[in-house]
């Protein structure tokens, strides 16, 4: 038997915040067993890279990954363990083509770690692979700063877009047991912000109870002492009904900022995606929204140069950003992904000219998020911080509409300030995307 507790193990996550989560846990099942666990390559003995595949780049930079760190065995490195999405979906090309890499292990398999570890210093690479069954508890050490923190509450998808590899990698949408989760968050400690994740949160319990059950989590998630406030993110929009708006307007503890991702707004688009909803609806939703929670951030995603997208669709497009004026966008060139219907589609487009219609959405957006973002300036706003910008020499926090890492930042200067505490910020300018202002007791 391997004595664990005389290694020290390292740990690279790659790809989205629920990933994020996933290592977390796993980093909970090292820490648990008594182990070190070291943020200095140069140390790490077993070094473990959650890897991402939802698109070719993000599986280009996990197998760059892979390879850079493999060259730390002519150091200290003993181990390389690659987990997570790319293993899962590609096990077949990864374990025969990375042999830098030791153990594989799939997106529900951390609760063999160990296991597949201890056959690994055996001298055999280790395929693990399916062979776990996703249980691995709701402790969790934290690698994002301490006052704020992601809770993923379904894992899967089944709403089955045709440019997307989520249901093949993850499986059908399964809800976390809402006893878990609420254990799960009680266990985190004081958070400012809790930001729940899943592919789709507003299908959340529909598999467990029989119903949709997001708005009743919301509310107990809510009554726990340590959570302080929480933000929703990847809300479909055919999801969102009456009693969800009603949440977040009436519950004092949530954020009013949603995520939707809409990935278009032109109907025949919108239809060979196989999304839900049309152009009318969406606009409706924005609208609505508006009208029931004046203040609301809305933030949303689109693809831009999906197979037979027309000139006239990407311009219906841009029409659409102007017409629905969200706070903050994210724009993405389509991906064509093998094992998905859209690979097959007819009129896949030139990455250069996806590329241009790209920047073109974003010109678009920037434009109309200035607008936005400069009727703060004069104002006070509610910030909580999160830090300090050594660069530029201020502090660094986040208004009701940005969510972390995604959107933009408020830069103030201040006597003093704590991460995770909240201060008025009096908004001095702004650009497209960033606000800049000082604390009233601030004196240069």
């Amino acid at each position: 038997m391997i004595d664990f507790t005389r290694k020290k193990f390292g740990l690279i996550s790659l790809g989205c915040d629920k990933n994020r989560v996933d290592s977390e846990k796993l980093l909970s099942i090292i820490k648990s067993a008594g182990c070190t666990v070291t943020s200095d390559i140069n140390e790490a003995q077993v070094l473990v890279i959650n890897t991402c595949a939802f698109l070719n780049e993000s599986r280009k930079e996990s197998i760059e990954t892979a390879l850079e760190f493999a060259a730390y065995k002519s150091k200290n490195l003993e181990k390389l363990v690659l987990c997570g999405c790319l293993p899962q979906k590609f096990i077949d090309e990864t374990f025969s083509a990375l042999t830098e890499a030791d153990v594989f292990l799939g997106v529900n398999d951390y609760g063999n770690f160990f296991n597949a570890l201890e056959k690994s210093y055996g001298g055999e690479r280790v395929n693990y692979v399916n062979s776990g069954n996703g249980a691995c508890g709701a402790s969790r050490v934290l690698t994002t700063p301490e006052h704020y923190a992601y809770l993923k509450i379904a894992d899967g998808c089944d709403n089955r877009c045709t440019y997307c590899l989520i249901p093949k990698i993850r499986g059908a949408y399964k809800s976390a047991p809402m006893d878990e989760l609420l254990t799960e968050a009680e266990e985190l400690g004081e958070i400012s912000e809790l930001i729940l994740v899943a592919q789709d949160i507003t299908r959340y319990g529909i598999d467990l109870y029989g119903e949709k059950k997001l708005r009743t989590f919301l509310q107990k998630l809510t009554e726990l002492v340590n959570i302080k406030s929480v933000r929703l993110l990847y809300c479909y929009p055919d999801m969102i009904d009456d009693g969800l708006i009603e949440e977040i307007r009436d519950n004092p503890k949530i954020i009013k900022y949603v995520d939707i991702p809409f990935q278009h707004s032109e109907d025949r688009i919108l239809k060979l995606m196989n999304r839900n909803g049309s152009r009318a609806e969406y606009l409706g939703l924005v609208e609505k929204l508006r009208n029931e929670i004046p203040q609301i951030a809305i933030r949303s995603t689109f693809i831009s140069g999906f197979p037979g997208e027309t000139e006239e669709e990407a311009e219906g497009l841009c029409g659409f950003l102007k017409e629905a004026r969200l706070n903050n966008c994210g724009f993405f060139a389509y991906s064509r992904e093998p094992d998905t219907p859209a690979y097959k589609l007819k009129g896949q487009l030139p990455y250069s000219e996806k590329k241009k219609r790209v920047r073109k959405l974003y010109a678009v957006q920037q434009s109309i998020s200035a607008e936005i973002l400069s009727g703060f300036v004069g104002k006070k706003l509610r910030v909580l911080c999160d830090g300090i910008d050594y660069n530029k020499n201020c502090f660094i926090g986040r208004a009701y509409f940005s969510a972390p890492d995604i959107d933009g930042k408020v830069y103030f200067n201040a006597p003093h300030a704590m991460q995770g505490e909240y201060y008025d910020v009096k908004i001095q300018h702004a650009d497209c995307y960033d606000l800049f202002g000082t604390t009233e007791d601030y004196v240069k």
